[in-house]
């Protein structure tokens, strides 16, 4: 193992570099402003490669969420792009920064955005972009092998960025402070005038209240910078300043408080729709007048809604943990194809950008964590472009008279529904979470009234078909931790008992499995 190489292997989290970049008492420091410099270094090795650049004609966008490390972060990163033309696009969302390498006013070649979404206020990381797209898996982990080389030639990561900095290579160093946020506001606001098509050209949501729940995190700006400017009331958004403290709630559409934040500030504010995002504006949810809340199953459904006018009979990707109501809508409401994949928001983005290389038609790729795609929208998953759409869609229906809940009125929920999360405590977990999958399955093909879902793409997804016990159950393996999740959903009133009931029969065999 090279000296510096446990550093940094430890970071990758899929294709993201997350770690804590402030020690807690549960929780050692492990993202340091110089191992940052060194992976931000590594990283304009990757982008000179990859197009055929050298590293001084390079130009590359920065940009952080409102976590309260981000200052001393963006310092290391500065330093290890000081081979390049470095751009400060400063508080931004992460769409944004992607979109910077896209977008005519800044065509950036790659860009870096400092965050680590919804996690708690100590952790912090890293997401790379291209034009085509965040890097995948296999670069990033090719880039934190460069900067384990990096930092065995040039000093220890740990040192003060001082030290550093007399060691590492320079370039001309150049920082330029660049406003991005509002090179995407103005293309979002192009996307809803041209869409919504109003006489008052330039105030298309004029008459209509929208409230924002940015959740402290970086995307205030939706607010302010285009629902605003577009003729719509905002008043009684909530939590629109950044505080990377996260005082009022988790900034997460998942998230039950969050969404309960939300739901109120949208009711007690009158307001026709509530958006709500999660810190670095990724994902997103909606709330409707009535105090509805529209995420996970609820959201795609709308979305597909939306989709569908436009592009019927096309695919929609999901995760695998999406609701057998929701799949009816798709297919029999809609008249649409659904592809359960795999959980992981690059797995259903990836596999919506594989079906159309191969000819199928996905309009839509969505997780039910509200990391959704557009192929329209180059696959980016945009909390922002979820709730433009919406948006435009609740204005078109508002000059017929009609209301965007109406689009949804016919979707079905599951009677019960619940998570377990069964912590694996046997040393070698993954050999022993992929032996308790091979002998439930052995064990579901067994049992009278259970049957087999297929096809199904990752862990094992059963439906109880017997009188009295109807509903569905996955058991997976978490993507990287010792961990377990079961999903289960009744269809009837009381069913989640009798299903977990028989469930445990099973369970009871496995004693390194605890939730």
């Amino acid at each position: 193992m090279a000296k510096y190489e446990d550093l940094f292997v430890h970071l990758q989290n899929g294709n993201d570099v997350r770690g804590a970049a402030i020690e807690t008492k549960s929780e050692k420091k492990t993202l340091s402003p110089g191992l940052v410099s060194f992976i931000a270094r590594a990283f304009t090795d990757f982008l000179a490669e990859k197009l055929g650049k050298d590293k001084s004609e390079l130009r590359i966008g920065v940009g952080h969420d409102s976590r309260i490390t981000a200052p001393e972060l963006m310092e290391g990163c500065f330093m290890g792009l000081g081979e390049t033309t470095v751009y400060n696009c400063d508080l931004i969302s992460t769409p944004a920064m992607f979109q910077s390498t896209v977008l005519a006013g800044s065509g950036f070649d790659g860009a870096i955005m400092l965050t680590a979404s919804h996690l708690p206020f100590n952790r912090n990381g890293m997401k790379f972009f291209t034009k085509d797209g965040g890097i995948e898996k296999g670069e990033l982990t090719g880039i934190l092998k460069d900067a384990v080389r990096l930092a065995d030639l040039y000093g220890d990561p740990s040192e003060e960025l001082l030290l550093l900095a007399e060691r590492l290579p320079k370039g001309s160093g150049q920082v330029i402070p660049f406003d991005m946020t509002k090179v995407y506001a103005d293309e979002m606001k192009r996307i809803i005038r041209d869409a919504v098509k109003s006489e008052d050209a330039d105030h298309p949501l004029k008459g209509l209240h929208i409230i924002v729940d940015a959740g402290n995190g970086a995307a205030g700006f939706f607010a302010s910078k285009i629902l605003e400017p577009l003729g719509a009331d905002t008043s009684g958004s909530v939590f629109l300043e950044p505080d990377g403290t996260f005082p009022n709630h988790v900034p997460n559409p998942e998230d039950a408080a969050a969404m309960d934040a939300a739901r109120k500030a949208t009711v007690e504010s009158g307001a026709d729709l509530g958006v709500i995002f999660d810190c670095d504006g990724d994902r997103g949810a909606v709330v409707f007048a009535d105090g509805t809340e529209v995420n996970r199953n609820a959201l795609i459904a709308l979305l597909s809604v939306i989709v569908s006018e436009t592009n019927p009979g096309s695919t929609v990707v999901t995760d695998s943990v999406t609701s057998d109501e929701l799949a009816a809508f798709l297919t029999e409401k809609l008249g649409m194809k659904h592809l359960r994949y795999k959980r992981g928001y690059k797995n259903v983005i990836g596999k919506g950008i594989e079906l159309n290389a191969a000819g199928e038609d996905c309009e839509l790729a969505i997780e039910t964590s509200g990391h959704g795609a557009f192929k329209e929208n180059y696959f980016s998953d945009d909390g922002a472009y979820i709730a433009v759409k919406i948006i435009i869609k609740m204005a078109q229906l508002k000059k017929e008279g009609k209301r965007i809940e109406s689009l949804i009125a016919d979707l079905k929920s599951p009677a019960e529904a619940c998570e377990r999360r069964f912590h694996i405590g046997a040393e070698d977990f993954r050999a022993y979470g992929e032996k308790v999958l091979a002998d439930f399955l052995a064990y579901a093909k067994e049992q009278s009234g259970w049957r087999i879902v297929e096809p199904n793409f990752e862990g094992v997804r059963v439906a109880f078909e017997k009188e009295g016990l109807k509903g569905w159950a996955l058991l997976r393996m978490s993507l990287h931790d010792p961990v377990m999740p079961m999903n289960v959903e009744a269809k009837e009133a009381g069913g989640l008992e009798k299903i977990l009931a028989e469930l445990d029969v099973f369970f009871k065999n496995y004693p390194e499995l605890t939730y």
